[in-house]
């Protein structure tokens, strides 16, 4: 029994000591917080909104009037679509909220 309460005597000795390094890391941010930010703002901005509402347009009008398209060139069509639609998402509802990322 002592020797259980020494171990639990130094395991908190140990995370009193480790405590400041810990709480020190979580303000200088981590090495790849600034590039993705930089993404981040790229694709919630005006220009992506517009190119995205550019390539729905015409991804859907590839696949309205595109004729007999091949599985590859659908499935490309298709990718390009969605892309779209998730860049244009973002923007839209950065623009409606107000909000660009997750609080945490």
């Amino acid at each position: 029994m002592k020797r259980l309460n020494w171990a639990v005597y130094v395991t908190l000795a140990i995370l009193a000591w480790t405590a400041p390094e810990a709480l020190a890391g979580t303000t200088t941010g981590l090495p790849w917080e600034t590039p993705l930010t930089t993404i981040m703002n790229s694709l919630t901005g005006p220009v992506a909104l517009a190119v995205s509402l550019i390539a729905i347009t015409v991804t859907g009008g590839m696949l309205v009037f595109g004729g007999d398209l091949g599985e590859f060139a659908r499935r490309s069509i298709l990718l390009v679509l969605i892309i779209g639609l998730i860049v244009a998402a973002a923007s839209v509802l950065s623009t409606l909220f107000g909000a660009t990322a997750a609080v945490v």
